[in-house]
């Protein structure tokens, strides 16, 4: 066995090592917030229209969520090799090759920040225009599809449900 082998090996080991603690320590953060909206969804106000409650249904998504959560903590525990400590090359490799997820969880931070105070139509036009940039539309083509899929996923959500649901969502500064 040459010392190139046993060098590419021992790579390789620190590559799966870091990628699943980085993958542990990212879901159980997801999974911490996700229960404490769960613990609040209990605030939300009731409606008579539903019988279960107005935060059943965000509960039960919450607490898919949760369970995915702790199913890739397992998933990623049993990948965990037996070698020495991480080397903080991997870390960054790690971070450095989930970027794109990690801005559009800063976007998506941003968007529920700032919903109440925007309404849903212009904080949603936002964020998915935003996104959608972020994701790699930057030709003027691509631009106008993006800005046609904003338009249509805010205002025209909000539309559908005021109109058609008689739901009314967050209407900010232009309620």
């Amino acid at each position: 066995m040459s010392a190139g082998h046993t060098s590419a090996t021992r790579s390789e080991s620190d590559r799966v090592r870091g990628s699943a603690l980085a993958h542990i320590v990212f879901n159980a953060l997801l999974a911490g917030g996700f229960a404490l909206l769960f613990w609040h969804a209990e605030d939300l106000p009731a409606s008579m229209w539903e019988p279960l409650g107005s935060g059943s249904f965000p509960r039960l998504v919450l607490g898919t969520l949760i369970l995915f959560n702790l199913a890739i903590i397992v998933e990623q525990l049993r990948l965990l090799p037996g070698s020495a400590a991480i080397p903080k090359a991997a870390v960054r490799q790690w971070l450095w090759q989930h970027r794109l997820a990690f801005a559009v969880l800063g976007l998506f931070a941003g968007y529920i920040a700032t919903l109440a105070w925007l309404g849903f139509a212009v904080a949603s036009l936002l964020f998915l225009l935003l996104t959608q940039v972020l994701l790699g539309a930057r030709t003027p083509r691509r631009l106008g599809v993006a800005v046609a899929i904003s338009l249509v996923f805010s205002f025209g959500l909000a539309w559908l449900f005021a109109s058609v649901f008689s739901i009314m969502l967050p209407t900010g500064v232009l309620g």
